[in-house]
């Protein structure tokens, strides 16, 4: 299965196109890490995410990069 990595600057799935991280992406991460390093992981890719996409509410990325880690 091929990697579903982020394309920037738009944030899309390089394999899919969905805003990354897709659901495949989820699980591939989640499948290579501990809980506490994904989320560490995620919160960089967050903070690289927030210099490219417009500005938006905060909530958005939150939901998209974060929650799902927990």
């Amino acid at each position: 299965m091929p990697d579903h990595e982020p394309e920037r600057p738009s944030w899309r799935c390089h394999c899919c196109a969905a805003p990354w991280p897709c659901d495949p992406a989820r699980h591939q991460l989640a499948a290579r890490m501990d809980r506490i390093a994904l989320a560490v992981h995620m919160w960089e890719r967050l903070d690289h995410a927030v210099g490219d996409l417009p500005a938006g509410p905060p909530t958005e990325l939150f939901e998209r990069f974060i929650r799902w880690t927990h």
